[in-house]
């Protein structure tokens, strides 16, 4: 029966407070502004012990507590950094992991490209040496020197020939012909 009526009056002090603040709605107002004033205030002296400023008038607890706070707050920001940094270092191995999987790939597909365009110049030089021996069983002879009739021969007879081969000639005719000479 106690806690029924203990409720009760709860309740009822709990409603009464709630009418008497929707009677006077500009009394509350300033007091709230006065409140968040003061909070303000609070919060901007507190801003300034945190950098430092302001700190003669703070007795030997208060600059105790100060410390305590700022302790724990460097180690939750250490903590947070060296989360960030483990997780930035995860996120680069895990970066260099994939390039060096794409750099063997890439170094397989040189090796591959370097093979096949050896075997095609192996190719094209045994296909050319085929051609080239094709081509010099159809030579041609060199033509002999041209004579003039009755005139004399159009090289000199000491100059020596050569043919594609690199090999040294000597002209047929060494001499003039003296069989047509007038």
């Amino acid at each position: 029966m106690e806690k029924i009526l203990e409720r009760y009056e709860r309740y009822s002090y709990a409603e009464r407070q709630l009418v008497a603040s929707e009677s006077d709605p500009q009394g509350n107002w300033s007091m709230d502004y006065h409140r968040l004033k003061a909070k303000v205030e609070l919060l901007q002296r507190n801003h300034r012990h945190y950098m430092g400023e302001e700190l003669d008038s703070l007795s030997l607890k208060e600059l105790q507590n100060l410390e305590q706070q700022l302790d724990t707050a460097l180690k939750l920001i250490r903590s947070k950094k060296n989360q960030l940094m483990y997780e930035s270092i995860s996120e680069l191995q895990r970066k260099e992991k994939a390039i060096q999987e794409q750099n063997a790939m890439l170094a397989k597909q040189i090796k591959e490209r370097e093979k096949t365009v050896a075997q095609q110049q192996q190719q094209q030089s045994q296909w050319g040496q085929q051609d080239h021996d094709l081509n010099s069983s159809f030579l041609l002879p060199q033509p002999p020197p041209c004579l003039n009739i009755g005139g004399t021969y159009q090289e000199d007879a000491t100059e020596m020939r050569r043919n594609e081969l690199d090999l040294t000639l000597e002209p047929i005719y060494s001499c003039h012909l003296g069989c047509f000479a007038a």
